[in-house]
């Protein structure tokens, strides 16, 4: 399938999230509108989604929504038509998509985690997807299932269980090749959410793809792939994933918009958000500083996090 195919594929990015192990970075902003190495990950996600020929996205949003939107508008500034599905309290993995349809508009769609980054073909899934007429397919990769549970599958694609995390229990038969780590890339029918309930928070691999598992078997495959996989699960992650993308493509960690640092002031393996000031003196060696702090004259911190907010100046140690 070629990117030009995509064009009439909507994309549904899932952007709800309360963000909870992401704490307390989550107060200032969404997950999906952190920096990284100069671009949010909700900016990558948009690039990444025009490149493959995607025209049309819909997000959904609930927590710290004008983080996103500010960033995101109409969507023309990436080439892109977006709209939004507003969520409130947070539908989940399957009711979000329920909620979505209506914007989505088509019989088949790809949905897209907005917390995490990846590069997998999206053309080829979608290709799959279609040859095979799943209802679901999810884009999986080799990688750690203990921490991110797995998606069981046999020799054939077909989904027969799912892997929790922690855990080497699962909700189907273990036959076959090992569980894949899944991405949060998937591509779907509209029918698949068909039977979940309006306006009710549901999950889609704790309930929904079972469903569809035993009613039909081969409903819901799997696309096998090596494409490279980001986190931004927690701030360890987050911090590790832009030193990678810093890395990868030469440039500074984030000193974001209207950020001043004094000349006498040392910034180490830190990532600044917007419109924070680093006073005279102060030392930051692998620190994240969320919007508006001001990093007091002489201060000095090292892998912590210096969040801002209506009680002032919040300083914890990274986990």
């Amino acid at each position: 399938m070629t990117p030009a195919a995509l064009h009439d594929w909507p994309a549904l990015v899932l952007a709800a999230g309360l963000a909870t192990r992401l704490q307390p970075l989550s107060r200032v902003r969404a997950k999906a509108a952190l920096p990284v190495a100069g671009r949010t990950v909700i900016e990558r996600t948009l690039r990444w989604l025009h490149a493959a020929g995607v025209r049309r996205v819909v997000i959904n949003l609930h927590h710290r929504a004008e983080t996103i939107t500010r960033l995101v508008g109409d969507g023309r500034a990436f080439g892109l038509a977006v709209r939004y599905s507003w969520e409130d309290p947070v539908l989940g993995s399957a009711g979000g998509p329920r909620r979505a349809l209506p914007l989505l508009d088509r019989a088949r769609f790809l949905i897209v985690n907005g917390d995490t980054l990846t590069d997998v073909d999206l053309a080829a899934l979608a290709a799959q997807h279609v040859a095979r007429r799943a209802l679901v397919t999810m884009a999986v990769v080799p990688g750690d299932t203990a921490r991110y549970g797995g998606v069981q599958a046999d020799a054939a694609d077909q989904v027969t269980g799912f892997v929790r995390a922690t855990d080497s229990a699962a909700s189907g038969p273990l036959a076959g090749p090992a569980p894949g780590h899944f991405i949060g890339v998937q591509a779907v029918e509209a029918a698949a959410f068909a039977d979940a309930p309006d306006d009710t928070p549901s999950e889609s691999v704790r309930w929904l793809y079972p469903r569809l598992i035993a009613a039909r078997p081969g409903a819901v495959q799997v696309y096998r792939s090596h494409a490279a996989f980001f986190d931004i699960g927690t701030p360890r992650d987050y911090l590790e994933t832009v030193r990678t993308f810093a890395a990868r493509e030469a440039c500074a960690l984030d000193q974001g918009a209207d950020t001043v640092v004094d000349p006498t002031a040392r910034v180490t393996d830190s990532v600044l958000w917007d419109r924070v000031t680093v006073g005279p003196g102060a030392v930051l060696d692998g620190c994240i500083v969320t919007d508006d702090v001001v990093v007091p004259a002489g201060a000095r911190h090292a892998d912590a996090m210096l969040v801002g907010g209506p009680e002032g100046l919040d300083v914890r140690s990274l986990p």
